[in-house]
């Protein structure tokens, strides 16, 4: 059995729990990390590498909430759900439609905008200070749009991304030609000019973990499976480890919603399942992001392969990844580009959602010797820099950036 100490626990080594740990160590407190994968896998790794400042709209709006039955029910549209999993999943949903309702599903696009107002910068910062700046792109990212009603009814969403700060253009077919002339014929776009991209997730997580171990985290590959509090601070264990530390970080994405509840607070947390396919190529197709929006599904140009990955699927932590799903993703990337051929590879793993779309950041309720960080949902990934310096403001006893208000988890 080892046993540690430390002044800060962070429970979750994907890019939120490594970058919180990161900026922790860098202000000069002691930090143990504790997971039982190597950093930066899972989600961290097979996301579409957007840093996306435009995606400010919940998951939950009127137009989902409209065709939440047919979605349910159609195995084939970009939010499914798995019909297991709907006995379960029946008190998150029941969340979800409410949130969907338009003054909720405004009040939480607001809540998304004010974390994503600094996302570009702060990667921008990130990525200098990690050694990665070459893995951050900026040629902006595209929704295109195959019919003119899409390409008309796109109007209405952008202007209301824009009421709440984004900058986005709609472009013509013509000028979306000439920015992918690999792409079929489209009706038009919107283009987000500030949005930039990894082009190799996993790469870049990795220098967050060498650099969070070179400010002195000590990474601990182990699974933390038990929270307490104590007079002088928390515990937390699992199998062969024991850490005590005066203050302890939940960051562990979807795997969260037991340990919030050993901290005191019952979350409304459920799993997304994400899936990606690649294709090796010296070069890809495209030269920015681009979501084809009718197929739900973004084309990545990461670095040496075309990455499609996307969609919803709700059904939990346990099933197998659905085959159907992987075809679907297939399916549609071949009728874009039909030289593709077999995928080289193919992969799933889990998001941590929740049913107003915002993420839990903050202190437990029961005490702010425990601090909660994820459900981010579809933006881990863009809002990991951002909650980080949330986390370590809180840890200082110094008021974060931004009102954590609306994030809290006192607020179910």
């Amino acid at each position: 059995m080892q046993h540690l100490s430390s002044d800060t626990v962070v429970i979750g080594g994907g890019v939120v729990g490594l970058t919180i740990a990161l900026t922790v160590a860098q202000r000069r407190r002691s930090v143990i990390l504790i997971d039982p994968e190597p950093p930066g896998s899972g989600a961290s790794y097979g996301n579409a590498g957007t840093i996306a400042d435009y995606a400010v709209l919940p998951v939950g709006t009127p137009d989902v909430l409209r065709n939440l039955p047919s979605l349910i029910f159609d195995r084939n549209s970009p939010l499914a759900i798995r019909h297991a999993a709907l006995p379960s999943l029946a008190p998150w949903l029941l969340r979800f439609a409410a949130q969907s309702l338009p003054g909720p599903a405004k009040r939480n696009a607001r809540a998304i905008a004010a974390l994503l107002a600094s996302a570009t910068k702060s990667w921008e910062n990130l990525a200098v200070d990690i050694g990665g700046r070459e893995i951050l792109t900026h040629r902006g990212c595209l929704y295109a749009y195959d019919s003119r009603a899409a390409f008309r009814a796109a109007e209405a969403d952008m202007t209301f991304r824009r009421s709440l700060g984004v900058r986005v253009d709609l472009i013509p077919a013509a000028a979306l030609a000439g920015m992918e002339p690999t792409l079929p014929a489209m009706e038009g776009a919107a283009f987000f000019p500030d949005a930039v991209f990894l082009s190799d997730p996993g790469r870049m997580v990795g220098l967050i973990a060498a650099s969070a171990r070179r400010a002195g985290v000590q990474i601990l590959k182990a699974r933390a499976d038990r929270l307490e509090r104590r007079i002088d601070g928390v515990i937390v264990g699992g199998p062969g480890v024991v850490i005590h530390a005066r203050r302890a970080v939940i960051a562990a994405g979807a795997h969260s919603k037991p340990l919030a509840a050993q901290a005191g607070d019952r979350v409304p947390l459920d799993t997304e399942r994400g899936y990606h396919v690649e294709w090796d190529m010296d070069h890809a197709a495209l030269t920015r992001p681009t979501c084809p929006t009718a197929r739900g599904f973004y084309l990545c140009p990461m670095e040496g392969r075309l990455r499609v990955a996307g969609t919803v699927e709700l059904g939990g932590l346990t099933a197998p990844p659905s085959a159907h799903r992987i075809a679907r993703l297939i399916a549609g990337a071949q009728a874009i580009f039909p030289d593709l051929d077999k995928p080289s590879r193919t992969w799933m793993g889990f998001r941590p959602s929740m049913p107003d779309s915002l993420p839990v950041i903050g202190p437990s309720r029961a005490g702010g010797e425990i601090l909660h960080a994820y459900g981010h949902g579809h933006i881990g990934l863009t809002l990991a820099p951002i909650t980080a310096r949330i986390v370590a403001d809180l840890l200082d006893a110094k008021a974060p950036e931004v009102d954590i208000g609306p994030y809290l988890p006192s607020r179910f």
